[in-house]
């Protein structure tokens, strides 16, 4: 589970899934060199699809990869009964591990994140990663509560952090870092991450760059930091740039321009405003993107 993995757009045309233009936007991640794909994450819009679409999703993207890099599907949700639902789904679809994200809405409690989680894990086979993500989920799911997790099952492969807070991450990978691998779930921590002993990251900004995002990664492993450090700083605009709204609404707008699919989006997300969109245009034409 180490290395750069890109959690994909669901793209669409006239409100159904676009799968040529997902078809060639898995090719594009593969030919790039990119570790994994997550299909039906945050990024790929997942509370808009039916349960019909969602199973079909993660059975199209195994066939179009076919082998050649890990699928992590998006299998979480705030019912634990429809998280299993959906991880086993997954499971049968043929992928390689699941993401499952912090049930939002309801709040549980710490013991709660833990039962929730040890439920899932108990349902299946499959090596999963846990997504820490309280902005979207307004329940945090602390270092020591993860680390008590561990104690109780043991397919929790990594976890994929975006609260924020190096401090947290730190500590997380002080008491579980011989245990599960730390994955960046921001694009704009990625090198402090790595810096604290993470080994990789979920990107949303290598939906358009996962050559460059991979380098990043690549090049720290390798120990050659300052060239790291110079990459990602060429890249940090744009990962602002990339939360300048919601995502995904920025990335699906970066990638119509670029000519990738159609910006296309489900209520209740709606398209970049005009005036973001002219800064998110002069950040990629600034990184040298040729736009349409």
């Amino acid at each position: 589970m180490e290395g750069a993995f890109t959690a994909l757009i669901t793209p669409f045309e006239n409100g159904k899934i676009d799968y040529k233009a997902f078809e060639s936007l898995v090719e594009m991640q593969i030919r790039e060199g990119i570790d994994g794909v997550i299909p039906l994450g945050t990024t790929g819009e997942s509370p808009t699809l039916s349960f019909e679409e969602h199973e079909e999703f993660i059975r199209q993207t195994v066939k179009i990869v076919n082998g050649r890099v890990k699928v992590i599907a998006g299998a979480g949700a705030n019912s634990t009964e429809e998280a299993i639902w959906l991880t086993k789904e997954a499971e049968d679809a043929g992928v390689d591990a699941v993401l499952s994200v912090n049930p939002y809405y309801n709040k549980p409690t710490q013991r709660g994140l833990i039962a929730h989680f040890e439920a899932i894990a108990n349902a299946t086979k499959l090596p999963i990663v846990l997504y820490n993500i309280p902005g979207r989920c307004g329940v945090n799911f602390l270092p020591e509560s993860v680390d008590e997790l561990l104690k109780r099952v043991g397919n929790i492969a990594a976890m994929k952090e975006a609260c924020g807070d190096i401090v947290q991450i730190m500590r997380i990978i002080e008491l579980c870092g011989d245990k599960i691998t730390i994955l960046s779930g921001d694009d704009n921590i990625l090198l402090p991450l790595l810096a604290a002993g993470g080994k990789g990251i979920i990107s949303v900004l290598a939906n358009i760059l996962p050559g460059d995002v991979k380098r990043v990664v690549t090049l720290y492993k390798d120990n050659k930091t300052e060239e790291s450090k110079k990459l990602f700083y060429k890249l940090l605009p744009l990962c602002r740039a990339m939360f300048l709204e919601t995502n995904p609404i920025p990335l699906k707008a970066a990638m119509e321009m670029m000519g990738l699919c159609r910006g296309e989006l489900r209520l209740p997300l709606v398209p970049l405003s005009d005036e973001n969109r002219a800064l998110l245009r002069k950040s990629l034409t600034d990184y040298g993107i040729k736009l349409k």
